[in-house]
């Protein structure tokens, strides 16, 4: 099983790739797209979840994805027909950091896909290469709500505190105007729904060659949360708006 699959599999009871819920992604979604038109972008967008909720909650809001993934591009244009936007979405398949177009965006987004870019900074260095005047940037990434182990750090990277990655946010030009810092609920839901997924799939599964491979690797990441990084890791998202020079 590829990581992929794996993905889609451990995703399947939480289709947002990030420790949110839904009305947080309802509310920062309205934030950030206040007046119902806008042209969005999301880098890296999986299956596309963020865009399907911003073409549904706006009638003429336009969206493009980009994502190395091809099957969840399929999925999302899938869901797109389904909710009967498929005319409003444009997907790319190539890397985030590849794409280029002669038209800027309204909105940018990026969730949980900093590593693509190489941190949380660059990952904003993008999207301002994409974003029109006046446009806003919805971002999420980590940060270590207390200090982690070095296992800690080696497993999720080396984020800083809450305080200090707004602080290097603002000195990168940017102003937030509204945030949401995930709930312990909120973290705990996404990492029960990805593992136990993962983990209900081997058990419904066990003739797949997968199934053990499949099941070995939930209760390894299931451990890994509860025993490294659960008491230490929080998770930001930010909308942004560039600060005048």
């Amino acid at each position: 099983m590829n990581r992929e699959q794996m993905s889609r599999i451990a995703h399947a009871g939480h289709p947002v790739k990030s420790p949110l819920g839904d009305d947080s992604v309802r509310r920062l979604l309205a934030r950030g797209l206040p007046r119902g038109d806008e042209r969005v972008l999301d880098l890296g967008c999986g299956g596309g979840e963020w865009l399907l909720r911003a073409l549904a909650m706006g009638p003429r809001v336009h969206a493009e994805g980009v994502d190395i993934a091809e099957g969840d591009l399929c999925r999302a244009a899938a869901a797109a027909r389904d909710l009967g936007v498929r005319d409003r979405l444009v997907l790319h398949h190539l890397s985030a950091e590849d794409f280029q177009s002669a038209e800027p965006f309204d909105v940018v987004l990026s969730f949980g896909a900093a590593h693509v870019f190489g941190g949380l900074l660059p990952t904003l260095a993008a999207a301002r290469s994409h974003l029109a005047p006046g446009g806003r940037v919805l971002v999420g990434d980590g940060f270590w709500e207390r200090p982690p182990s070095r296992e800690a750090v080696e497993m999720l990277g080396d984020f800083t505190d809450l305080a200090t990655t707004v602080d290097r946010v603002v000195a990168d030009g940017w102003t937030p105007v509204d945030g949401h810092v995930s709930t312990r609920q909120e973290l705990d839901d996404y990492e029960w729904a990805c593992w136990g997924s993962l983990a209900a799939w081997a058990l419904d599964h066990p003739g797949d060659p997968d199934s053990s491979h499949a099941l070995a690797t939930a209760t390894a990441r299931r451990t890994e949360w509860l025993r490294v990084y659960r008491d230490t890791f929080g998770f930001v998202s930010l909308v942004l708006r560039p600060t005048p020079e």
